[in-house]
């Protein structure tokens, strides 16, 4: 019960990771708002983890949304000690494909909506004078570019610079704000990101999948599992003295 008493709202929940970190929150003893954009999905989401969750919707691309989903939530759940910055999407192409509405989409989520998501949570952290925990979701593929992957590793990358300079502006206020950079991690999200490979590099479906996993030091690919250890830990007091730091969750892909 290492988060007993703890309130958090972590975004893009109604699934895959995000859903997995609030079931870990709540079974060290935290209340937990799901966010998503899916309305539907994430109250199926929240009904599934019991009374010490709620379901909140939210498109984190819209200022007047997540305004209104944290007010709802710290509504409901009487403050906020914990943000989860999870909501994101990939895609992949050549870079003489890329599309100006697919870069715009992927960053209007994946950074724009980490920025204000984490703003909305610093100022009610702020105001309330007892510090708080961000996390920001980065990936491994921040940390270096990829062939086809040239604009979700932009906004990765962004996702970690952003975590630098709000670590440092917000410890201040007794916030601690890091990152947790995943690497391969199975999901029904990987269909996708295998579809995307098999179109471009001509694989068949599934190969690329294998490839990966295969190719991970520790063995095989990642589960949304493996990741809720180091959630859970960067929300205790005893992670207070790190500040501005992304973690690698990643089965040693990339070692920093």
């Amino acid at each position: 019960m290492r988060l007993h008493g703890k309130t958090a709202l972590v975004t893009g929940a109604a699934r895959g990771i995000g859903l997995e970190f609030a079931r870990a929150y709540i079974s060290e003893g935290a209340r937990v708002a799901l966010a998503d954009i899916n309305a539907d999905a994430v109250a199926k989401a929240a009904a599934s983890l019991g009374p010490q969750a709620m379901a909140v919707q939210m498109d984190v691309t819209r200022q007047e949304s997540i305004d209104a989903g944290f007010a709802a939530a710290i509504a409901h759940m009487g403050h906020l000690d914990i943000l989860i910055n999870n909501a994101a999407l990939f895609s992949a192409a050549p870079i003489a494909e890329i599309t100006r509405a697919d870069y715009d989409k992927l960053f209007a989520v994946n950074v724009a909506g980490t920025l204000f998501c984490l703003q909305t949570a610093a100022r009610h952290m702020i105001a309330r004078g007892q510090g708080g925990t961000i996390i920001n979701m980065a990936s491994q593929a921040g940390r270096r570019g990829e062939s086809l992957v040239a604009v979700y590793c932009a906004t990765k990358a962004a996702v970690i610079s952003l975590t630098q300079s709000a670590g440092l502006n917000l410890i201040q206020h007794g916030i601690n704000v890091n990152a947790i950079a995943p690497g391969v991690v199975d999901g029904e999200h990987w269909d996708g990101v295998d579809a995307f490979f098999a179109k471009y590099e001509g694989k068949a479906p599934g190969q690329k999948k294998r490839e990966v996993g295969a190719a991970v030091p520790f063995g095989r690919m990642g589960t949304a599992a493996d990741l809720t250890g180091m959630a859970i830990f960067l929300a205790t007091p005893e992670a207070r003295y790190i500040v501005a730091q992304t973690f690698g969750v990643d089965g040693g892909n990339w070692m920093a």
